[in-house]
Order: structure tokens, then C-alpha cells, then sequence
């Protein structure tokens, strides 16, 4: 089964629309302010039924929701590509926020039900880091395809059209998973024992001292991580279409080579954190060692972010954002395990959709008025002489500052052992 959990990772992300995604909806007259809404309007639909989908999962069936997660995905995939303007694009976001909503949280309950199955439950942070890095490496596979697709068609649109491929595979091989898979079975499959799950999980959740603190951490480290992630894109663009390399070639295919060699390094050194994110935790010393160094790490990326944008030097901004998704894949194995281990088997799926909806709420907020602030930037540059263009990201690296220091301020008061406990 492990190489079956592996073979979903890699399938997943084979989404090879994300290294594009921005661009494509800038291709399509949209601003950054209309951008962070749509990202937006995502996350609000996830934060509304990624609880409840991850309690339908525990109650009725953890491969049926799978399989409807993927079909969710396929549905966004042919929404974004035939459509151009900005109303019909809330629908595909809808979509694709099912598709998330009934994914998260889901497949990690699978594998770790699994390896209780198999007497291997002290293994969560090494095996999880193992499929992880498995879906970087296809993440890996994806971008240079991606990038293909677009180097030969200059036609955004192809890339989601792409995804329906593999995404229409890994619907047979989830579907195909062994029964016992499906979680805990309950005699009385009903909306009640669905909201009786969904409520013990949330209590869980907000009682337990160490897992709430973990919920917050998960809302401002990978909320952080994903409201800033993208702008990696507009700011490639901008830095090929200054430099006069290859310039035989259209903006749209040197974008494209661009956008693959820096997105096939940063899934590359992705997969490998995910790989040895156990070894990581015990060279630090315990995994609240761990959290703490991966926040100073993220303070650092920031400000050698802001140091890249106020000198204009896009190979710092670059390095940044590689620094940011290897940071944020040590982190995610760590905190998937400490969650998994503080909470009931039969609540596990519902709990780490929680978690993901903390960090969903984050972004909800913050990436329209993060894509507000850019645009807000733009027109105060060209009535300024001594800010250049790269100034206008200057939000991201404020944000990015502030917020690891509040987090590094707050862990430095608290107690040792304040993550180890089980009650407030």
C-alpha cells in the first residue's frame, strides 16, 4: 500500500497549472486585488466544508470522498480552462475548493489508519515524509511538463486541460484502495453520527492546550507560506522580460523556461525536506525545537526577500521563495504527526481538516488584502523616483517579517512544556 499512497501523491500533483496559475488569471485582464479575491472566495468555501467533509469521511467512507474530491478537481480543471472572465472563475474556484475540502486531511486519516493496521503507528513522521516527498518529486515532473505545454502552445487554457489525465488516474487507483481503508465503521451512518463526529473533534481541537497552539502555528506558518507562494510568478515574468537573454523568443516561452528551472529546484529540495523531516526533529532535539528553528528560518527567507526587492536583485527574491517551500516541508510532516497523535483514531480526519481550515481562514483574509496592497503599490512607484518596480511587493516581506517574529516572541515566553500537555 505504500507504494499506492506514493503513486496518489505523485498523480495529485500533477497540477500543472500551478507554476501558471497567476499568470493565467493576469492573462485573462484580472488584478492582483481580483486575484486575492478569487484565492479568497476559495478558502472561505473550504473553511465552510472541510470540517464537515472530513466528518462525512470518518462516518461514510474515507474512498468515496477521495474519489469525489478527485472528480470535484476534474470539474474546476475544464471551468478554468474555457472560461475568461472574472464571474464564471468563482465557479471554478468553488469546484476546486470541493475537490480540497473533501482531499485534506482525508488521504493522511488513510495512511495513518494503515499503519496502525500494520503495527507501524510509531512510524507517522518518517512514512508521511516518504509519500510527501513522493508528491513533490511529481510536483517536480509537473512543472517541466507545464512548462512544455506552455513553451509549445503559449496557451495557458492547455495546462488545466492537461490535468484531467492524471487526476482521471488516481480516481481508479483511490477507488481501488482495500476496503478496510474507509476508516471506523459506525452502525448508524446518518447526519447525526456526522455531526456528533464533527463536534467532538472541534472540542478536541480547542481544549487540548498543545493542539490548539498547533492550530494557530499551522494558520500563520503554512497560511503565511501559501498567500505569498505565487507571487514568485508575476515577479519571474517581470525579471525575463527585463533581462535581454533569448530574446528571439516570445515573453510567454522564456516565462515559461524560467518558471520550470526554478519550480523543478524548489520541488526537488522540497521532496528531499519531506524525506528527512524525521531525521530533521531528531537532530534538534524534539519537534518543538524543530518548529522553533523553521520560524527563525522563515524570518530569515523574508528579510533576504526584502533585502532582494529594495536592491532589485531577483536571484535573492528567488532564493527566498526556495528557502520558504523547503522551510514549509519540513514543517508540514512534523505538525501532521503531532496533530494525528493528540486526538482520537476516530476523529483524526476531522481534526487535520480542522487544521487545514485554520490556516485556510488566514488566507482568506490576508491574500485580498495582500493583492490590494500590491496594486495599492503600483501607482505610488510611478510617482516616486527612488522606488523601483520590485518595490511593489514590498507587502510581502512586511507581512512575512512581522508575523514570524510575533510567533518566535510568543514561543520564547512559553514553557517547555506547554506542547506537551493534553488539557488547557
Amino acid at each position: 500500500m505504500l507504494t499506492r499512497f506514493c503513486l496518489y501523491g505523485f498523480l495529485k500533483n500533477q497540477q500543472y497549472f500551478e507554476p501558471f496559475l497567476w499568470l493565467a488569471l493576469l492573462a485573462k485582464g484580472l488584478s492582483f486585488t481580483q486575484i486575492g479575491l478569487l484565492v479568497g472566495f476559495r478558502e472561505i468555501c473550504i473553511n465552510l466544508l472541510e470540517a464537515p467533509t472530513g466528518a462525512i469521511a470518518d462516518v461514510l467512507g474515507r474512498r468515496r470522498s477521495m474519489v469525489a474530491s478527485m472528480l470535484a478537481y476534474m470539474g474546476a480543471f475544464a471551468v478554468f480552462a474555457a472560461v475568461d472572465t472574472l464571474w464564471p472563475l468563482f465557479a471554478a474556484m468553488a469546484l476546486f475548493a470541493v475537490g480540497e475540502a473533501f482531499r485534506t486531511g482525508t488521504h493522511k486519516a488513510i495512511i495513518f489508519d494503515w499503519l496502525a493496521h500494520e503495527n507501524r503507528a510509531n512510524e507517522k513522521t518518517t512514512i508521511y515524509g516518504l509519500t510527501r516527498s513522493w508528491s513533490k518529486l511529481g510536483s517536480a515532473l509537473s512543472a517541466i511538463i507545464a512548462a512544455a505545454v506552455v513553451y509549445f502552445t503559449e496557451n495557458y487554457a492547455a495546462v488545466f486541460l492537461t490535468c484531467l489525465i492524471p487526476y482521471g488516474l488516481n480516481v481508479v487507483n483511490l477507488a481501488t484502495y482495500p476496503t478496510y481503508l474507509d476508516g471506523p465503521k459506525h452502525d448508524h451512518q446518518n447526519i447525526g453520527q456526522v455531526l456528533r463526529t464533527l463536534g467532538g473533534a472541534i472540542k478536541t481541537a480547542w481544549l487540548r492546550r498543545p493542539l490548539r497552539r498547533l492550530l494557530i502555528e499551522s494558520m500563520g506558518f503554512e497560511g503565511l507560506f501559501r498567500t505569498t507562494k505565487d507571487f514568485i510568478q508575476p515577479i519571474l515574468k517581470a525579471a525575463v522580460i527585463a533581462v535581454p537573454i533569448a530574446t528571439a523568443l516570445s515573453d510567454r516561452k522564456r516565462t515559461a523556461a524560467a518558471i520550470a528551472i526554478v519550480y523543478v529546484a524548489i520541488y526537488l529540495l522540497s521532496s528531499l525536506a519531506s524525506r528527512h523531516a524525521g531525521r530533521f526533529v531528531e537532530r534538534l532535539g524534539g519537534e518543538r525545537r524543530a518548529g522553533r528553528a523553521l520560524w527563525l528560518g522563515d524570518l530569515v527567507s523574508f528579510g533576504l526577500l526584502a533585502v532582494g526587492l529594495a536592491l532589485g536583485r531577483v536571484e535573492l527574491m528567488v532564493v527566498a521563495f526556495v528557502m520558504l517551500a523547503v522551510a514549509q516541508n519540513f514543517w508540514r510532516p512534523i505538525l501532521v504527526s503531532r496533530c494525528a497523535s493528540l486526538c482520537e483514531a476516530n476523529h483524526t480526519a476531522t481534526v487535520l481538516s480542522i487544521e487545514s481550515q485554520a490556516k485556510s481562514l488566514f488566507l482568506a483574509i490576508v491574500a485580498p488584502l495582500l493583492g490590494l496592497a500590491v496594486d495599492v503599490m503600483t501607482p505610488l512607484i510611478d510617482r516616486t523616483e527612488f522606488m523601483t518596480e520590485w518595490w511593489r511587493f514590498a507587502p510581502l516581506a512586511v507581512i512575512g517579517i512581522l508575523l514570524p517574529v510575533g510567533m518566535l516572541l510568543t514561543m520564547s515566553r512559553a514553557k517547555p512544556q506547554a506542547l506537551e500537555g493534553t488539557d488547557a
